[in-house]
């Protein structure tokens, strides 16, 4: 990845405001309709790495798994302003079943 890879947050107003103060784009986006198209929009704009918050990512899971099969943009689900719900994690504990055939996690 280059080193002028873009970088995107997308979730609601309350947990994506730390990362518009630390530089990176946010798009504030609570309906599955506005995160369905910024994550199309970003993509379409290269962005490399998506973080989405978890109540998100859960909105349009199945726009999520197209670009799962691309290397760019890697969508990252992060917990949001209401706590972990384990979605990042239960990515990570599928891949690597899938990898190595067994749950080591």
């Amino acid at each position: 990845m280059a080193s002028d890879a873009k970088i995107a947050v997308i979730g609601d107003k309350e947990s994506i405001l730390i990362f518009k103060a630390l530089g990176f784009h946010t798009v504030d986006a609570i309906s599955t309709e506005a995160v369905d198209k910024a994550i199309k929009a970003l993509a379409e704009d290269h962005y490399a790495i998506i973080y989405i918050t978890e109540d998100a990512a859960e909105m349009v899971a199945e726009t999520i798994d197209r670009y799962k099969t691309i290397a760019y943009p890697a969508i990252i689900p992060i917990p949001g302003r209401t706590g972990a719900k384990g979605i990042g994690m239960k990515g990570v504990r599928a891949n690597v079943e899938k990898a190595i055939g067994a749950d080591i996690l």
